[in-house]
């Protein structure tokens, strides 16, 4: 069973003629699939909308693919795309309703798409000036974590005792159409707002980000959130995953019937807590990007450096319901 196993960091297999998940030959390099799946991209017109890649260079949504056996993906990325397809159609009640691993499933093979596409943006970059590809033993740690726990998608693999994520779902008042992601692939965090919610993914902190922020993600519990407190939720996260200063380890035990994944202790220096000291000016530097849209700057933001600019909680740190903001055309 071990031998099912894929390592595609170990030998730094990016070519265009191996399956992503499973590593199989493919019979073609035109043998692909969409990172950003075609029904979202229809339904949301990004189909001639620009993303910008680590290298600051922009490509488009429909131009970011996946070399993927066409048995591969018609056993188990279309299946998945098909049901998150409808939940998201939906909206909130029905995202709520999907098992969280899905979720995972989807997000992460989005974000590891995107890595795919940057590690050969980056190859062929590097070998243009005759040099080698190097990527820092921290970052092929967390993507090959990450792409282990992908191959849940086609292989008997469990998590035993542990989620390996952070996963925060809110319903939210959107505008109608209205469609916004994000990523930061050194950190594996997500985010994506559309229909009637919002859902954050920290895709490799064992869950260690919601524990962080829960006393305030327990004042959210059940309440609906304007898009600026969205944005507000997501870059807290965004900034604390920054600051999480740990880099989980997995023990993996075939098993007969199963793979089974351990979650280590997160190790580390243990005088030293596992997220780094919170700097208000930094994460109002964070919120301002958040809120581009709003304008937002962050002289606002910090004008009292101890107590950045929030429309999630007041003065006296309750919730803000989301009726009662107002802002700026």
């Amino acid at each position: 069973m071990s031998a099912q196993l894929y390592q595609p960091f170990e030998q730094f297999n990016f070519g265009n003629r191996s399956c992503f998940l499973t590593g199989e030959p493919l019979n073609s390099e035109e043998e692909k699939i969409q990172v950003f799946p075609a029904w979202l991209m229809a339904r949301y017109q990004l189909e001639d909308k620009m993303i910008k890649l680590l290298d600051q260079n922009y490509v488009g949504y429909k131009d970011l693919k996946l070399p993927c056996a066409a048995a591969t993906n018609e056993s188990f990325i279309a299946p998945l795309e098909t049901e998150v397809a409808a939940a998201f159609e939906h909206g909130y009640e029905a995202v709520k309703q999907l098992d969280e691993i899905k979720l995972f499933q989807w997000a992460g093979k989005l974000l590891y798409g995107i890595i795919f596409n940057e590690m050969q943006a980056g190859i062929r970059q590097q070998h243009a000036m005759g040099e080698s590809f190097h990527l820092s033993q921290a970052l092929r740690h967390k993507f090959g974590n990450l792409h282990l726990m992908l191959q849940s998608l086609n292989l008997p693999l469990q998590f035993d005792g542990f989620k390996p994520y952070s996963l925060l779902l809110f319903k939210v008042n959107n505008a109608e159409n209205e469609f916004s992601y994000r990523d930061e692939i050194n950190t594996l965090t997500f985010c994506i707002r559309l229909n009637d919610f919002g859902l954050i993914l920290c895709l490799q902190d064992n869950g260690t980000n919601r524990f962080y922020h829960g006393d305030v993600l327990q004042k959210l519990e059940g309440k609906t959130l304007h898009p600026i407190q969205f944005e507000e939720v997501c870059a807290r996260l965004f900034y604390s995953a920054y600051l999480f200063n740990r880099l989980p380890e997995y023990q993996v035990l075939p098993l007969p019937d199963v793979i089974d994944i351990e979650a280590m202790p997160l190790r580390g220096n243990h005088q030293k807590p596992p997220f780094d000291d919170w700097q208000e000016k930094t994460y109002g530097q964070v919120l301002e990007s958040f809120w581009k849209k709003w304008g937002f700057l962050l002289f606002e933001i910090i004008k009292d450096p101890e107590h950045p600019m929030s429309f999630l909680l007041n003065e006296e740190g309750n919730f803000v319901e989301a009726y009662t903001i107002e802002l700026p055309l």
